[in-house]
C-alpha cells in the first residue's frame, strides 16, 4: 500500500467517500435505480451477465450502478460474488432447436422455413444521434407486435446437415464430460468445451479484436453468418432425489452459427465447417465474435496451418479474461519502489560506464 500518504488508513477511507461521491453525482438530479439499469441499459448487463458468469440480471445492474457504469469493474463484481455462491446441480444441455424466437436472421439463406425475423436491432438505423432523447418522459412509439412462434424453428444448420455439406457434431459414445473452468486448472492444448468457456467469458473488445483480426487474412476463414438467435430456452435440472428432469425456468440468450468452407482433408470431404458463439441476453457481437474465433482456433483439429494470433490457443486463451489482463495492467498502479529504485541505480553505472567510454573514445 501507499505507506507514505498522508493520513494512512483515513486517507484511503476518504477515498472511499469521494468514489461514492463521484458514483452518485450531483443529489439534485434523481439517482439512477436498479430497476432503470436493468430496462435501460439492457445490453451493458446482458455483457455484464455473460463475462460474469452469472445469469442475474438484477445482480448485473447492481454492479453497473456500484461501479458507475465500468462494464470491466462490473464484471469483477459479480465474478467475484459468484465465486461466493454454491454449486447446487447442473442443468440439461440446452436445447436451442426449441427457443422462442425474438429475432433470428441468416446471412447464408434468403428464404428460411419459419422466416426471417428482424426483432430489435440497431442495424437498420442510420447512426446519429437522436437528440430528442434529452427531452425526459418522451413517448416510444407502440411497435407492432409480430406473432411469437411458439413451436421449435428449423436451424440453418439442420438444412445443410440434410445435404451432408456440414460437419457433424453429434456427441459420441463415451464421450467425456465437458471440461469445468471455474473448477479445473487450464492447460494446453485445451479441447474445445475448455475453449468454448473461456470465450464466453471473454472481453468482449479482445474477442471483437480477435475475430476482425481473422476477416482482415490472419486466419484460413471466409465465414457466412449460418444464424443469428435471440429468444429465450427453458433450462432443466435433475434433482437427484427425483430422478427426472424439471424445468428450472427460462434464460434469454443469443445463439451464433458461423459457418465456413473447408477445403477438406485425407480423412474428411470438402464440406462446410462450423464455429459457434452462445452469450447470455442480447449480445449479438459477442456471440459472433465468439463464432468467428471458435472456428479460428480450431485449426489444428482440422489440419490447418496455425499462423494468425487468432489460431493459437495460448495466445487467445491467456489473454481473453478481462479480469486477469485488468488485474495485470491495473497493478502497476501499486508501489514498485524498491523496484524502480534498483533500477533506477543500475541505470545511473550504466551512464556513468557509457561516460568514461566516450571520453576515453574521445581521447584516442
Amino acid at each position: 500500500m501507499y505507506v507514505a500518504v498522508k493520513g494512512g488508513e483515513t486517507a484511503i477511507l476518504n477515498s472511499y467517500k469521494l468514489l461514492a461521491q463521484q458514483r452518485r453525482g450531483d443529489p439534485d438530479v434523481p439517482e439512477l435505480s436498479v430497476s432503470q439499469i436493468c430496462q435501460q441499459l439492457r445490453l451493458s448487463v446482458d455483457r455484464v451477465m455473460t463475462e460474469g458468469a452469472v445469469y442475474d440480471p438484477k445482480l448485473a445492474a447492481l454492479a453497473i450502478k456500484q461501479s458507475a457504469g465500468d462494464l470491466v469493474e462490473a464484471i469483477f463484481l459479480l465474478r467475484a460474488y459468484r465465486a461466493t455462491l454454491p454449486r447446487l446441480g447442473y442443468t440439461q444441455p440446452l436445447n436451442t432447436a426449441d427457443m422462442q424466437i425474438s429475432r433470428r436472421i441468416s446471412a447464408a439463406f434468403k428464404d428460411l422455413p419459419g422466416g426471417q425475423v428482424l426483432g430489435p436491432t440497431h442495424d437498420y438505423t442510420q447512426r446519429l444521434l437522436d437528440f430528442s432523447l434529452l427531452a425526459t418522459g418522451s413517448l416510444v412509439p407502440a411497435a407492432s407486435k409480430a406473432p411469437v412462434n411458439q413451436g421449435p424453428t428449423p436451424r440453418v444448420v439442420d438444412l445443410l446437415d440434410q445435404e451432408s455439406l456440414l460437419e457433424g457434431q453429434c456427441a459420441k459414445e463415451g464421450d467425456p464430460e465437458p471440461f469445468d473452468l471455474t473448477r479445473q486448472p487450464l492447460k494446453f492444448p485445451a479441447d474445445r468445451s475448455a475453449r468454448l468457456q473461456n470465450l464466453a467469458r471473454a472481453d468482449e473488445g479482445f474477442l471483437l479484436a480477435m475475430a476482425y483480426s481473422t476477416q482482415r487474412g490472419y486466419s484460413e476463414s471466409h465465414p457466412f453468418v449460418g444464424e443469428i438467435r435471440f429468444g429465450t430456452v427453458e433450462i432443466f435440472i435433475v434433482p437427484e432425489e427425483l430422478g427426472f428432469e424439471i424445468s428450472a425456468g427460462d434464460v434469454a440468450i443469443t445463439e451464433c452459427q458461423m459457418i465456413n468452407q473447408f477445403q477438406g482433408s485425407q480423412t474428411q470431404p470438402p464440406q462446410f465447417t462450423r464455429g459457434y458463439g452462445l452469450a447470455f441476453g442480447h449480445s449479438e457481437r459477442k456471440a459472433m465474435a465468439m463464432a468467428l474465433v471458435d472456428r479460428a482456433l480450431r485449426a489444428d483439429e482440422l489440419g490447418e496451418d496455425v499462423i494468425a494470433p487468432a489460431q493459437m490457443q495460448e495466445f487467445v486463451m491467456s489473454h481473453s479474461d478481462s479480469l486477469e489482463s485488468s488485474g495485470f495492467v491495473q497493478h502497476l498502479k501499486l508501489p514498485h519502489y524498491v523496484d524502480f529504485q534498483s533500477e533506477l541505480e543500475l541505470v545511473r553505472k550504466m551512464r556513468q560506464s557509457h561516460a568514461v567510454l566516450k571520453d576515453d573514445h574521445v581521447a584516442k
